[in-house]
Order: structure tokens, then C-alpha cells, then sequence
């Protein structure tokens, strides 16, 4: 996951984010009494109007609270004659002035619960089966923190596919994808995936990766059947996330922003491919990376370079790979997307590969686990490109088995066979 340091005040120079290496009961319906008391002699002696009045609360009388409907639309239940139709079990009308010729108006008949009208059961805690779960999704007995819906996922678009895991050291998924699947002016078909990885020093990452995925992915399959460049296309998708990264920085909570005046705005790290039937194309920010694996392993390449300080001391001369990714500022990225980004620098590359293949694309909570684009081979199943989900999953299981310090996404796209040579577009 990129996290990092707060981002800095001055908008003046780029900062990079340092990475961190290790990470009562319900209320029930009142019961209704079993011996509900028997109408009195000068109630019913009072005719039809009086037993129909006694349907209905007087006029003007309060709504009461903590009242069930007793049908359907809140009508009499059916089959019960419109004389004897009463209040919801639990409900007290005010005292009426009695009919004409009648005593007092005391007694009132009380109808029991519609059976049909159920409670919703109270969530059980996974842990210990025995509490229930509170609404910030604890469990009120063990206080154990119960899975929520991005904990894993999982998704298969055609050819492609895409699964996210929580990993085991981080409280939330702050991990985001997105694929899809489309087709080209001229009909071909062309496969899109997204990941995007939250930035954990900044103020909510989950959001910022979520709406940076979806964003971009809209982007390209809106674009691309217009005839757009996949190239030009992938840029576009950035711009758009990062558009929507930086709108989530307006709606703050006031609240939030009293006691947390220094909290950084939303960020994300994104990374995509676009694959066509003879075109592999690439982009990026931040230090989630796109790996092509061919079906034969022979040269399996890293498609992307991070914008991180490791990348920076190496492009420098400064220091040799092996030494700059030890070192503890290794992980500290120098590009996301997120208003306080200093300037955003889409990166995109493409490429036409000669062989069949699959396109890894994730983030570093697997490729610290196979960082190297051998490496990375070696990880993924040879069947990948046949079975991209159950490779996917092998990957996330291949980061979880190896620590899984960090939230794990993995979306694989395969390349089909194309009677081309390689090299770059």
C-alpha cells in the first residue's frame, strides 16, 4: 500500500509518502396482552358509529410512536371485520369523549402483532457467535471487527480478472480495480483493467482508490469505441481519476476538519492496461506496476517504472537497485494522484508484443513479494492466460503466504497471439 508521512504544506516541490513497511440488545415490538379487556355493555349498546369510532384515534390526537402497520400498506388485516379493526399492539389512544346516551369510552381492544410483519435478525459476530454486531461493524460481545464488503473481492469480466484482498496486517482494503471489457470502432475486442492502490497517510484512501478506479475505467470504455487512441486513451483515464481524487478533497465534513485540521487530502497510486488484439498499452502514477509475463517466460518484463525515492536514487546513478530497494525510504512515493499533489505526470507506455501473454497488473502488496519481473514469472501459474481468475487468486494467496504486510490487488489481462514483431508503438 503507498502510505506516507502527511503530505507537505508549500506546493512548491513534490514530497514523497513514506511507506510503512509493517503494518445492546435489539428493541423489540411490545407485546400484545393475551386477555385484551372485553368492550363494555353501553360501548356496544352505542350501535354501528360508535364501533366503527372505535377504529380510529379522535380527531387531533397525537401520533404515537413505536406504532407497527398491521397489514401490508398499514391496513386491518384481511379478513377481520372493519368493526373490530384497533391500533398496532402497544399503542395507547387518549380517553374520548364517550358517545351520546354511553358512559365513559375506557376500553379499547388490542390487536397482536401482524406475524407477517417480521423483525430483520441482529448480525451475529463471526468470531464468537454469540454478539451481536454494532452499526460501526464490532462486535459488541468480543469486539472483534466483523469482514466488511471490500475485506476480498473478486471479478471476472471475459478475459479478464481482478481480486483484492485485505491482507493480514491491515484493519480496511484500501485497495481499489476495475475491469471491463469492450470493442473498436472496426469491432475488435479490447480488455481494461485498473488498480489503484489508497494512499494510507493521507485522509480516506479507500475512497480515493474506489473513485479513481471507476473513473478511469469509464474513461477508457467510453473512449476507446469512439476511436480514441489506446495510447491517448490511457491518458485521458488519469486525468479523469485524478479529477475524481481531487473532489473528494471539497467534501470534508466540517466536523472533520475541527479536529483534524492538518489531515491530508484523499491519494492513490493508479495503474492500468488496455489490451487489444495486436496493441498492449500502459499507465501509471505513483508505484503500483504492470508486469508482461508471455506464455513461454522468455523475457518476462516489468512494464513500468515507480514513481518512488528507490526509483529516483537508481535513475540517479546515485544507487544500484538492490541497495535502494533495502533501504528504508524505498517505498516513499514522488507521484499519486490527489489535490495536493505537486504536479501530476500521467506516464504511459505502449508496446506490441510477438507472443501470447498475460499482463499482471497490481500493486506492491504483491510485488514486494516478486519484485522482479522473473520473479513475478515464476509466481504466476502457467495457465494464466486460460484461467486469469484462479492465477489471480494464486497471486494473492503467493503475497498472503509470504507476510502479507500490506493490502494485495492483482488484475491479470491475457494477450493473444499476433502474427507481429516486437517492440514499443
Amino acid at each position: 500500500m503507498a502510505d506516507g508521512p502527511p503530505h507537505p504544506a508549500a506546493p512548491h516541490a513534490p514530497t514523497a509518502h513514506a511507506s510503512n513497511a509493517t503494518p445492546g440488545a435489539p428493541a423489540h415490538p411490545a407485546a400484545a396482552d393475551p386477555h385484551p379487556p372485553a368492550p363494555s355493555a353501553h360501548t356496544a349498546a352505542a350501535g354501528d358509529a360508535a364501533s366503527a369510532d372505535r377504529s380510529a384515534p379522535s380527531p387531533g390526537a397525537p401520533a404515537q410512536a413505536g406504532a407497527a402497520p398491521t397489514g401490508a400498506q398499514g391496513a386491518p388485516v384481511q379478513g377481520q371485520p372493519a368493526a373490530s379493526a384497533a391500533p398496532p399492539a402497544g399503542v395507547r389512544l387518549d380517553r374520548r369523549a364517550p358517545a351520546e346516551g354511553a358512559g365513559g369510552g375506557d376500553d379499547y381492544p388490542l390487536q397482536a402483532p401482524d406475524p407477517r410483519v417480521a423483525a430483520e435478525p441482529a448480525a451475529v459476530c463471526v468470531a464468537c457467535r454469540a454478539g451481536r454486531v454494532d452499526d460501526d461493524g464490532y462486535c459488541e460481545n468480543c469486539g472483534h471487527a466483523q469482514p466488511r464488503e471490500r475485506d476480498h473481492m473478486e471479478q471476472e469480466c471475459g478475459p479478464v480478472a481482478a481480486v483484492s484482498d485485505r491482507g493480514l496486517r491491515h484493519h480496511r482494503n484500501e485497495d481499489a480495480f476495475a475491469v471491463g471489457t469492450t470493442a473498436l470502432p472496426d469491432g475488435s475486442p479490447v480488455s481494461v483493467a485498473v488498480v489503484c492502490d489508497g494512499v494510507s497517510s493521507a485522509t480516506r484512501p479507500d475512497e480515493a482508490s474506489l473513485a479513481a478506479s471507476r473513473a478511469a475505467n469509464a474513461s477508457l470504455l467510453d473512449a476507446l469505441p469512439r476511436g480514441t487512441h489506446p495510447q491517448q486513451a490511457m491518458h485521458e483515464a488519469i486525468l479523469a481519476a485524478s479529477e475524481a481524487v481531487n473532489a473528494l478533497a471539497g467534501k470534508q465534513p466540517a466536523e472533520a476538519d475541527e479536529h483534524a485540521p492538518q489531515q491530508n487530502a484523499p491519494a492513490c497510486t493508479i495503474v492500468g492496461a488496455v489490451v487489444t488484439a495486436g496493441l498492449l498499452v500502459v499507465g501509471w502514477v505513483g508505484d503500483s506496476r504492470a508486469y508482461w509475463i508471455p506464455v513461454d517466460r522468455s523475457p518476462a518484463v516489468r512494464l513500468t517504472e515507480d514513481d518512488s525515492w528507490a526509483a529516483q536514487m537508481v535513475a540517479a546513478g546515485l544507487m544500484g537497485e538492490a541497495e535502494a530497494y533495502a533501504d528504508h525510504r524505498a517505498h516513499a512515493i514522488t507521484g499519486w494522484l490527489g489535490a495536493d499533489a505537486y504536479e501530476l505526470e500521467p506516464h504511459t507506455a505502449a508496446f506490441k508484443p510477438d507472443r501470447p501473454g498475460v499482463v499482471v497488473v497490481c500493486t506492491d502488496g504483491l510485488w514486494n513479494y516478486a519484485e522482479s519481473a522473473d520473479e513475478m514469472a515464476e509466481a504466476v501459474p502457467a495457465d494464466a492466460a486460460a484461467r486469469p481468475l484462479h492465477a489471480a487468486r494464486v497471486l494473492v494467496g503467493h503475497a498472503l503466504d509470504g507476510g502479507g504486510h500490506d493490502n494485495v490487488t492483482v488484475a491479470l489481462v491475457p494477450f493473444p497471439a499476433v502474427p507481429q514483431g516486437a517492440g514499443s508503438a
